[in-house]
């Protein structure tokens, strides 16, 4: 499945255009970052894209079908869409949201069926959060929480994962988890993703491409090692970064430290 956006542009009624001009592709396999200072629109493209929030201009396809025309249940079959973890007021248990993943599959009047349960046991083995099947999800941490909505989200083994801020308020392992999985799910099991982060590392160390927006409305996209450099970062964020390349055991990792104000 190739997934893009085609010149989309979005704002609220009588208020000034929030994004403009948006156009990016991802095709199987590959996974696209975007950054971009708070308050730029990082969520609310994420929205638009998949069709949340409506283009002013322009619009979202898959596979050149602009996804307006595509019914909704056959939509969400292909994409799936992981929020921020917010915590929950309802006692679910994580088995149970994980099983809710496979909503778009279920007709309305039918009940999970041994399949489906099969299904969400893998995809809760795939987070790694089987050990927590019985808990309620308003009794766990965070970092937990997010591996139950990536595995609800897997459950409807879709073509494309969207993530929003996934690893954000997190510690370093339970980010290096979620990265290591966004990674794998690319390269192993070929789902495209898309994830929005504050943390250019982050987009370096797993990302195929990236788009970053500006305060000004523009924004770029590309490979992510070319986008993603001293000069943009300091040009979008208003920041003096360095960019360090660092091996280790065979691994090339890029770290990017910001060192001042500009």
């Amino acid at each position: 499945m190739i997934f893009k956006v085609d010149n989309g542009c979005f704002g609220y009624q009588h208020g000034k255009d929030i994004l403009s001009n948006i156009s990016f592709s991802v095709e199987e396999g590959e996974v696209l970052s975007i950054l971009g200072p708070n308050g730029v629109g990082k969520t609310t493209l994420l929205r638009s894209m998949m069709g949340l929030l409506s283009w002013k201009q322009g619009g979202s396809y898959m596979d050149d079908t602009n996804i307006k025309n595509i019914p909704v249940q056959k939509l969400w079959k292909k994409i799936a869409y992981v929020p921020q973890a917010k915590g929950f007021s309802f006692s679910y248990t994580v088995e149970e949201m994980v099983l809710l993943g496979r909503s778009a599959h279920i007709s309305i009047l039918n009940q999970p069926n041994e399949k489906d349960i099969e299904i969400s046991q893998k995809a809760m083995s795939t987070a790694g959060i089987q050990h927590l099947s019985r808990k309620y999800c308003n009794q766990i941490s965070g970092g937990e929480l997010q591996m139950v909505l990536i595995a609800r989200a897997l459950c409807a083994q879709p073509s494309m994962l969207v993530l929003d801020e996934p690893e954000s308020n997190l510690d370093f392992r339970n980010q290096l988890i979620i990265l290591d999985m966004i990674s794998n799910l690319a390269k192993e099991h070929n789902i495209s993703c898309i994830f929005n982060t504050h943390y250019p590392a982050h987009a370096l160390k797993v990302s195929t491409k990236s788009l970053i927006l500006a305060r000004d409305g523009s924004s770029v996209y590309g490979k992510s090692e070319e986008v993603i450099n001293d000069e943009k970062m300091k040009d979008v964020f208003q920041v003096n970064v360095h960019i360090n390349h660092v091996n280790k055991e065979g691994y090339d990792y890029r770290t990017v430290t910001a060192l001042s104000i500009v």
